[in-house]
């Protein structure tokens, strides 16, 4: 899906995916002490707004124009202290470079690209990353086509924890989990139905 269709879906329901944050998104980040953030692939900002009224500064970026006009108009219900926290990049995220070295956190959270691309994206995620910054990487599994319910049914799109791991072997990062975890999903997959989303959390050593 290109920007035009992200748009066109972002176009045809009030939040497409609501105002609170991923639940791994909260788990992991909710203890970090506040920096300097970046959200690749943010969609209507629903992480970035969460962590920016937790003190951090955030870069949200997008390539839909409607998503981050969404994300706009959400921050502005929020008190000006908050909302002058976040900044709004439209960009596609496969070729926007973010600044190296720059970010003590950094999320990549349900972004589903060909495998070259996404390693690229991930790669140049863990450069963004300052000492002892955190990088999150979440999406949904490959296991979860035939196990889970929800999500891309192309299986060119997915990943798994070894993917991760694989694509960032290089970047001399430490692992501090890598894991399938399970969460609920709306009724329309079936009532007890769980998707499994691929985890890994990485950290760039301060020395």
């Amino acid at each position: 899906m290109d920007s035009q269709d992200w748009d066109r879906r972002y176009d045809s329901a009030e939040l497409v995916w609501g105002t609170e944050p991923n639940r791994w998104v909260r788990r992991e980040c909710q203890d970090l002490p506040p920096g300097r953030a970046l959200d690749l692939a943010a969609g209507e900002g629903r992480n970035s707004l969460w962590l920016a009224t937790l003190g951090w500064r955030v870069t949200a970026v997008d390539f839909s124009r409607v998503a981050l006009d969404r994300g706009r108009a959400l921050a502005e219900r929020l008190p000006a202290a908050v909302a002058s926290r976040l900044t709004w990049v439209e960009a596609d995220v496969r070729d926007h470079v973010p600044e190296p070295g720059a970010h003590d956190l950094v999320l990549v959270v349900y972004l589903h690209l060909p495998g070259e691309q996404r390693r690229t994206v991930l790669r140049q995620a863990a450069d963004a990353l300052a000492p002892g910054g955190t990088l999150l990487v979440v999406g949904h599994d490959t296991t979860n086509l035939t196990e889970g319910g929800g999500g891309p049914s192309d299986p060119a799109v997915l990943f798994t924890p070894e993917d991760v791991r694989e694509d960032l072997s290089d970047r001399r990062l430490h692992m501090v989990r890598a894991e399938r975890v399970r969460r609920p999903v709306g009724a329309a997959h079936g009532a007890g139905t769980e998707a499994i989303d691929a985890l890994v959390r990485l950290e760039r050593p301060r020395r």
